[in-house]
């Protein structure tokens, strides 16, 4: 019967152990889930959030053109082609000076005179040195004239045997010393007279001439001061005054090498002055220098005014604008883009804008083509319908995730 009912156990299935395989089927599964979510919500927890941005959709704007159109704006100073620091040509005490800042003076006027009191002493003294020569030929020609006569008059009596040859000799003799000594003077004569021009032309040069026409700018030296051509250190001064010729002036721009293919000689300019900004003149481009300075990578164009004003004055800033050559007809069309300065940065010495496409950031240089108080003109690097960002954060890099808050 022990043995009967072992059998039958032997037969029976175990439902604890299949419960239990049942249980750990299950488990892995949830595991890995909960891994998952967990994966999940660290991810979404760690990844960037996005900044918010103000932008503005960049929008094509139509005018009706009404003549030239603008090329290229930039800034520059009104110089004098003409100006000079007048100095002396020799080292001197200044006695006089006849110019005040402001005054007008005419070509060779007395600017300045030098004290004169030595050279005016050899000056007399080489006049009358030159007298003495002058009286001394006047002396030695009546006796020339006087011998040649006797040496006539022996050469007619030795014909006959009345007198000598050794009396006719000496007679040749006297009139031949008599005429060297003529010679002599005469060039002692001229000695005199060139040592007389250079003691003159020393006493000019103590008398200061102005070299043109002009508006005197700075007056530099003051009597009882020495002045000489050359810097001696001290308190010797280089110059008298400072003319400019006000009917050279004229305006220096440097214009960015990136942009000089935009101007080109007798090309029309517009110039407005940073102390009169309502005042519009009309000027043009009278040359391009054929060289670029290396450290500023600009090349220098000189803009001529049309018309010379007594507002204009030497080294005022000006603003210029260089405007095509054809006139824009009426009845055309132009469209620009205009966005405001605040949404341009500068970056590798390019304008940029950052513009939003699928919800993030990408840079974008553009050309400027003028600005206008809080807004600039762009030429090249924008698309209508594009959007922008308006004073852009500090964190804001490429491809940075935005939101846009539209202004």
């Amino acid at each position: 019967m022990t043995s009967q009912n072992a059998g039958i156990d032997a037969l029976r299935i175990d439902r604890s152990k299949a419960k239990r395989s049942n249980q750990r089927s299950w488990l892995l599964p949830a595991i890995l889930v909960i891994a998952a979510l967990g994966g999940g919500i660290w991810w979404w927890k760690a990844k960037p959030g996005s900044v918010e941005v103000r932008t503005i959709a960049v929008r094509e704007q139509s005018t009706v053109g009404a003549g030239p159109r603008t090329l290229l704006n930039a800034s520059g100073y009104v110089t004098a082609r003409r100006a000079a620091t007048v100095s002396s040509k020799v080292t001197g005490k200044v006695m006089e000076v006849n110019v005040e800042e402001g005054k007008l003076v005419e070509v060779n006027q007395v600017l300045a005179k030098l004290d004169s009191s030595n050279v005016e002493a050899s000056l007399r003294l080489a006049e009358a040195q030159l007298e003495s020569a002058q009286k001394a030929v006047e002396e030695t020609r009546p006796n020339l004239d006087f011998a040649q006569r006797e040496l006539k008059r022996f050469a007619e009596l030795a014909a006959t045997k009345v007198v000598s040859d050794s009396d006719l000799r000496r007679a040749e003799m006297e009139a031949r010393a008599l005429s060297g000594r003529l010679i002599r003077q005469t060039a002692e004569i001229a000695i005199a007279e060139r040592e007389v021009a250079q003691w003159k032309q020393q006493f000019d040069d103590t008398i200061i001439l102005a070299p043109f026409a002009g508006v005197v700018t700075s007056k530099n030296a003051q009597p009882g001061e020495m002045i000489s051509p050359m810097s001696v250190g001290g308190f010797t001064r280089t110059g008298i005054c400072t003319i400019v010729d006000m009917s050279s002036l004229e305006i220096e721009v440097d214009v960015n090498e990136s942009f000089i293919n935009r101007v080109q000689p007798g090309q029309p300019v517009e110039a407005v002055l940073d102390a009169y900004p309502d005042w519009r003149i009309p000027a043009k481009v009278i040359a391009i220098i054929p060289t670029a300075d290396r450290q500023k990578a600009t090349v220098k164009v000189r803009v001529g005014f049309d018309r010379l004003d007594p507002r204009i004055l030497p080294e005022m800033g000006v603003k210029v604008a260089f405007h095509s050559n054809e006139n824009v007809s009426t009845k055309s069309k132009l469209t620009s883009i205009t966005i405001p300065k605040s949404a341009v940065q500068r970056a590798n010495d390019r304008d940029v804008v950052w513009v939003v496409r699928d919800g993030h950031v990408e840079r974008r240089a553009i050309t400027i083509e003028q600005s206008t108080g809080d807004t600039c003109t762009v030429s090249a690097g924008l698309n209508n319908g594009e959007r922008i960002v308006i004073n852009a954060p500090a964190e804001i890099a490429e491809g940075t995730r935005v939101t846009e808050k539209n202004s």
